[in-house]
């Protein structure tokens, strides 16, 4: 018993036929084979292309020969589609073509298959003689022609064959020629991840990643750009390891594969750190004389500077905690002050900004102006930018400690100006009046006022063209300050937010209740995010009014009314009371053998 099969291939540009008895052996008969051998000739290659044997094609074309008008439309098609490349193709070009389009010319009498396959094989050698006669473009031109005569499903064929063919391991290839710098500079752009990858390809990926320190360069990269990791580094002392070239005693390149995971989870600790507030605190008590209060601060590495209600300037050992120096010489409270390398500036509530040399605490300049208490001040790159509670503000030119003059006085506010920042583009101000304004640093110009809060501003901090405020409405604010626009209102203060700072990861802010929040900086950017995810931790330790903080990517420091002094730190958290230096799991020292 005989049975058909026929099956679509490709969305049928191919078809294949199966004719199998109930052994599963070809049955075909000789008179019928005879029959259609003329129609195998004259029907198009691509209509039988898919069949597997002679005798399966043979089936097909009896299936065929039912259509009336198969036979004479593919005639047709044949001949035009022949006519069509005749004009393209020379001579030679033409015979090769006809022969693999259109299959072996079959003649009256029918071949032995062994026959047939000898033919076939001869036709193969002088298709390929002839080719291999053309030139490269000839050739090329020649394969475009015979591509576009194939059905999809022999394209399918034909690219899973060239794939493997294109692909070229240049890194192996490149040190071939004398070229490993360049191998090197290639992989030095992957990340972690990718690096890992690199390094199990072959043993010469792994050979230039070795002698080229990859993950020596990719934790320097890291250190270069990151705030984050160039703090691990000096806290955790491997930063002695880094940018040293070739010539000076280095670790090999194991020891940067091994430490780059232990970095990677020391930053993972100190953000989760962050997120469920486990912190390790410190305490320094100020021990005013007279009136309590610590109104700001500024820390390093090496020391913080505060200044105090009882009108004195001290500077403490930021490890030991103890006081190092006193300076004095304001006949009111220290509101405000900023440090750097040279000089320490402080404006007071006697109206006076003082210049005092940062190593001798002498006092190098008294600046004269303001009408009433200075409020906030800042300096950088030669410009000062102070405010009072006379409603002023004043800008100032910088040349040296002691040569400092008037630019200009920025006149607006209709209450006391209580902060100020600025850049090279802006100077930023807000004030008891409700509201933050804007002015250029080139020509002290007003550019536009921004409008929201409900009542007096206390704080603010600008950085590019985020401004985040914090008022005594108990809100937080973030504008944009090219357009002016509210972004987002933080609430959850119960009393005015009196300090606020951030960076590009988060917003820390202290108010009169007492109580730190951190905040999610990038989920308060995004409008999608719920209310209730923004506010991450909120830190109560202070039993008075929080006046001033700042922070790192390890630590916040505080002051408050309570008179003292705290610092919160993310990095060496405790797990059994005690103030740890190092994870005692991770190790970072390498030891020459």
């Amino acid at each position: 018993m005989t049975s058909l099969h026929l099956q679509a291939a490709d969305a049928g540009l191919g078809f294949y036929f199966h004719s199998r008895d109930s052994g599963g052996n070809n049955n075909m008969e000789p008179e019928m084979e005879d029959n259609t051998l003329e129609l195998m000739s004259s029907v198009p290659r691509s209509l039988w292309l898919g069949c597997s044997s002679v005798a399966e094609s043979l089936c097909a074309l009896r299936c065929l020969q039912s259509i009336p008008s198969t036979r004479a439309h593919n005639q047709n098609t044949s001949v035009m589609e022949s006519q069509n490349h005749v004009d393209d193709l020379s001579p030679k070009k033409t015979t090769v073509l006809t022969k693999l389009s259109n299959g072996p010319v079959m003649t009256g009498s029918r071949k032995r298959p062994s026959e047939g396959n000898c033919d076939k094989e001869k036709e193969k050698e002088q298709c390929i003689a002839l080719f291999d006669q053309w030139s490269e473009t000839d050739q090329v031109e020649f394969v475009e022609h015979l591509i576009s005569h194939m059905c999809h499903y022999q394209h399918g064929h034909i690219n899973s064959y060239l794939k493997p063919m294109l692909q070229r391991d240049f890194i192996t290839a490149l040190p071939a020629q004398g070229l490993d710098h360049i191998a090197e500079s290639i992989l030095s752009f992957l990340d972690a991840q990718s690096l890992c990858s690199a390094e199990l390809v072959c043993k010469e990926w792994q050979r230039v990643i070795s002698e080229g320190m990859l993950w020596k360069k990719l934790i320097e990269r890291m250190v270069r750009t990151d705030p984050l990791w160039k703090g691990l580094s000096e806290r955790h002392q491997w930063e002695k390891y880094l940018f040293k070239n070739r010539t000076t005693e280095v670790p090999p390149n194991s020891y940067y594969h091994s430490l780059y995971p232990k970095i990677i989870q020391d930053i993972e600790t100190i953000e989760a750190n962050w997120r469920c507030g486990r912190h390790n605190l410190q305490r320094i008590q100020c021990r005013s004389e007279n009136s309590k209060g610590v109104y700001c601060l500024q820390y390093d590495d090496d020391k913080i500077i505060s200044g105090l209600r009882d009108n004195s300037i001290k500077i403490w050992d930021k490890q030991s905690l103890e006081c190092l120096k006193i300076l004095t010489g304001h006949t009111g409270s220290v509101l405000c002050l900023q440090y750097d390398e040279r000089v320490i500036v402080t404006g007071s509530s006697d109206s006076t900004v003082r210049v005092w040399d940062v190593t001798s605490g002498e006092v190098l300049n008294t600046l004269i102006h303001h009408n009433e208490a200075v409020l906030h001040l800042r300096f950088c790159n030669g410009l000062m930018v102070t405010c009072s509670k006379d409603r002023s503000i004043a800008v100032w030119d910088m040349a040296s400690p002691t040569d400092i003059s008037l630019r200009r006085v920025l006149v607006g506010h209709r209450a006391a100006v209580n902060v100020v920042d600025f850049d090279d583009k802006y100077i930023v101000s807000a004030s008891g009046d409700r509201t933050i304004k804007v002015w250029s640093t080139s020509t002290c110009e007003f550019v536009r006022t921004l409008n929201g809060h409900k009542r007096g501003i206390a704080c603010l901090q600008y950085r590019d063209r985020l401004v985040v405020s914090g008022s005594s409405d108990n809100t937080i604010r973030l504008w944009d300050i090219e357009c002016g626009a509210c972004l987002r209102v933080l609430e959850g203060h119960e009393e005015l937010v009196r300090c606020i700072r951030f960076d590009n990861k988060r917003i820390v802010s202290g108010a009169y209740d007492g109580k730190i929040k951190v905040w999610d900086l990038q989920a308060a950017l995004d409008p999608r995010a719920p209310a209730s995810t923004l506010c991450l931790r909120t830190l109560v330790e202070h039993s008075g009014r929080v006046f001033r903080l700042q922070f790192d990517e390890f630590q916040i420091i505080s002051s408050s009314h309570d008179d003292t002094i705290l610092i919160w730190d993310f990095l060496n958290v405790s797990t059994n009371g005690q103030s740890e230096g190092r994870s005692p799991s991770r190790t970072y020292t390498y030891i020459s053998r």
